[in-house]
């Protein structure tokens, strides 16, 4: 039978930013322009102040495991190896959230308010993505 890839997200315009950063070692999100609220996935108005304007900014990569579902089943072949796999929501220290996935730990160990830190994992040429693993509380 023969081997199955994964789907890579597209590079789209509005995420183009995102992924050159990205590439580079570096994890952005849009910052409103205005009240300076973070926010992930780009959009064309602020949630808080409904201003249009915002920029691309770095973040530290910090934060904590938010939410999380372990996946069982198999949804697409190219994950079939994986079963089970984690899918985190990443809530950034900054404010922003990203879906992700937390790597370095089995699904099942996975906690709510786990505090994790980026790491990059290059797919392509084009296209890095950010993951995250569990990093060490400090005192």
């Amino acid at each position: 039978m023969p081997e199955t890839s994964k789907p890579i997200p597209v590079l789209t315009p509005a995420l183009a930013p995102f992924f050159e950063a990205a590439r580079r070692g570096v994890l952005v999100v849009q910052k409103c322009d205005s009240c300076g609220r973070f926010r992930f996935p780009p959009r064309g108005l602020c949630p808080d102040c409904l201003a249009t304007a915002a920029s691309w900014a770095p973040v530290s990569g910090r934060g904590e495991v938010f939410s999380y579902n372990v996946m069982h089943q198999v949804y697409h072949p190219g994950f079939a190896a994986e079963v089970p796999y984690a899918v985190a929501v990443i809530q950034l220290e900054e404010g922003a959230r990203m879906v992700s996935n937390v790597v370095g730990v089995k699904p099942h160990e996975l906690r709510c308010g786990m505090p994790v830190e980026v790491v990059f994992d290059k797919l392509s040429d084009e296209i890095t993505l950010p993951r995250f693993r569990p990093r060490a509380e400090r005192p």
